[in-house]
């Protein structure tokens, strides 16, 4: 969460909408006193990781490479 002074928030406006709709809370203070909170009304979809989604969901058979008894023939 940043807090900043209205003075230094319109300095900066552009960074801190940026800032807001990559989902940081923004609060901006006149007097030292909370004035607005800035927040993104639709915040970035994370992606789920890609690796490991599939832990104790997918198994390798130890034989996983060995011939087939039904291909003994072409072999």
């Amino acid at each position: 969460m940043e807090i900043l002074d209205i003075d230094l928030a319109l300095a900066q406006m552009s960074q801190l909408l940026e800032m807001a709709y990559n989902g940081t809370e923004i609060i901006i203070t006149k007097n030292n006193q909370p004035m607005v909170k800035l927040v993104s009304l639709h915040p970035p979809q994370k992606r789920p990781p890609f690796f490991g989604t599939d832990k104790d969901v997918i198994s390798i058979a130890d034989d996983f490479d060995e011939p087939l008894e039904d291909f003994n023939d072409y072999l």
